[in-house]
């Protein structure tokens, strides 16, 4: 039995692999720490809230007391840091958060999990630290150049991709200086269920279903490697069962698509599905072009990102080799799968879209000061 700390885990991909976890480990204990900002909702945790064995904190992970009274109240093993600023537009706009966030964020967690293990000697050899990072760090690639590995250079070139880089070389000292136990894994873009809809494939799908332009960067041939984020959660699992300390693990989906192509796929799976299944057309009254066979009309080019990078590709040999990783879906398999979710779950993507996710958030500063 293990005690964890998620940090981040009402975000996507945290709060997806809480549900794995729990699922997978069901003896095991859970607990997280979320800040709640506008990407973190609550909600995305309703499915284990009342599981005996699940917690969760309100809180910043730069609050290093918090941090280190959770360590010990919950004899805390394994930390799993997802918490990050992860959008690279809003990183363009806006840096601070991301650097505080990502950067300062991480070194608090460090300092906690360094003086609670290995100073105070709560678990010093049996503890892990685990970094959830991004192949945004290693920069860009040409349509030819060889994927990602871990022996790639540093290179990365948004605020986003930098503040995670930087966070990436402090685990990494943390142990080689103090000895800390940790393991970092990079993974490509991930996709699912619980996806904030700003992002490229739930903004596409929530858009259709309200008959909104589609918008793409450029001319839409940038090249992501898409990873199912439960497929995500499973590497993630393998890395700290069976990883060396100190290593990085690349986690991809061996899935390159040019982002005009999936979103051309996800308007042919629309289309379908609102042919198949007439009750969509009375479900999603608003989507007029998917209800005519015709998604892909609001597909509207717009201006490039800023230093918007072409290609990004993992080369996940290592964690093959070493992990036995191996993804389960396919893109089409997955991408059928997230469509399905967000057909099923219009409450969710809807309170996102108009604010009312964050009510619990309102709720508990009024208690606070009322």
């Amino acid at each position: 039995m293990s005690n964890l700390l998620v940090t981040g885990g009402a975000g996507f991909i945290g709060a997806n692999f809480v549900h794995y976890w729990m699922k997978t480990y069901p003896q095991d204990k859970v607990v997280v720490l979320d800040a709640l900002t506008y990407a973190g909702n609550k909600s995305n945790l309703d499915p284990v809230a009342n599981k005996q064995n699940f917690v969760f904190h309100h809180g910043n992970i730069c609050d290093t007391p918090l941090v280190e009274t959770l360590l010990k109240e919950h004899r805390i093993h394994t930390l799993v840091h997802f918490a990050a600023e992860s959008h690279v537009d809003r990183s363009i706009t806006g840096p601070d958060a991301f650097i505080e966030t990502n950067i300062i964020g991480t070194h608090s967690l460090l300092k906690a999990a360094k003086k609670i293990w290995l100073d105070e000697g709560l678990n010093r050899e049996n503890h892990r630290f685990h970094h959830v990072s991004t192949d945004e760090v290693y920069g860009t690639l040409g349509p030819n150049d060889p994927a990602f590995s871990e022996r790639t250079p540093y290179a990365p070139n948004s605020p986003y991709s930098a503040s995670k880089a930087a966070s990436d070389h402090l685990v990494r000292a943390y142990h080689h200086t103090y000895g800390l136990n940790v393991t970092t894994s990079n993974c490509s873009n991930n996709y699912g269920p619980y996806h904030f809809p700003e992002k490229l494939i739930p903004l596409v799908i929530t858009n259709i279903l309200q008959d909104k332009p589609l918008p793409i960067y450029g001319d839409g041939q940038q090249i992501r490697d898409w990873l199912y984020v439960e497929d995500h959660a499973r590497g993630i699992d393998l890395v700290m069962k069976k990883g060396r300390l100190g290593e990085c693990y690349n986690i991809g989906g061996i899935n390159e698509w040019a982002n005009i192509d999936i979103v051309k796929l996800i308007c042919e799976l629309m289309n379908q599905a609102f042919a198949e299944d007439p009750s969509l057309a009375e479900k999603y009254p608003q989507a007029k072009k998917a209800k005519q066979g015709g998604a892909q009309e609001l597909i509207t080019f717009v201006t490039d990102r800023a230093g918007h990078d072409r290609r990004y590709a993992i080369d996940p040999t290592k964690s093959n080799q070493e992990l036995g990783y191996i993804p389960v879906e396919s893109f089409e398999s997955g991408i059928r799968k997230t469509l399905q979710w967000y057909l099923n779950n219009n409450s969710w993507w809807s309170a996102v879209m108009d604010g009312s996710y964050q009510q619990w958030i309102s709720s508990q500063y009024a208690d606070a000061v009322g």
